[in-house]
């Protein structure tokens, strides 16, 4: 049975340490659904999370080949344990009249916030996980969505469990 894993990975920050990643799903066929990467405390090292779906003996697979490349220091399975996770939405809407005020109410609802304002639109900014992500998209009229970008699922262990050793 195919299921969703959250595959955070440490490791150092060289130039090419991206690709090599990328080369090893594309390699095999697999799917990366989303994709984050950014700097840690210590700039020698990058964390990078990545979704993907498979069934047990797959993502066991991944996981060996990911720790056999030269660049990753360590990496975990988010969903294994308690974790959180986020994905961050700008959507950008037309608002004219009343519907100003009705995306107004929504940003509120979903906890959003407004970071842009022009006589014609707003860029709405809402963070949560990818279902909070979705349902506030399906409460926008879908005729005055002008564009939107999605940063893709970052995520964290929970407690005293890390990443960083």
């Amino acid at each position: 049975m195919s299921r969703r894993h959250i595959i955070s990975i440490l490791m150092e920050n060289e130039a090419g340490a991206l690709s090599r990643v990328a080369g090893l799903f594309s390699a095999r066929g697999y799917n990366i659904e989303s994709l984050t990467v950014a700097p840690t405390v210590d700039p020698t090292m990058s964390r990078l999370t990545l979704v993907t779906s498979g069934s047990e003996p797959i993502i066991e697979q991944i996981t060996k080949q990911l720790n056999k490349l030269i660049d990753v220091v360590k990496l975990i399975d988010l969903v294994e344990s308690a974790h959180i996770e986020r994905e961050i939405l700008l959507l950008k809407v037309r608002v004219t009249g009343e519907y100003r005020s009705e995306v107004m109410r929504l940003a509120e609802i979903f906890r959003g916030r407004i970071v842009d304002v022009t006589p014609e639109t707003f860029v709405v900014e809402v963070t949560g996980s990818g279902e909070k992500i979705d349902a506030f998209i399906r409460a926008v009229d879908p005729e005055t969505i002008i564009e939107s970008a999605r940063s893709g699922v970052t995520g964290i262990a929970r407690g005293e469990k890390g990443l960083i050793p």
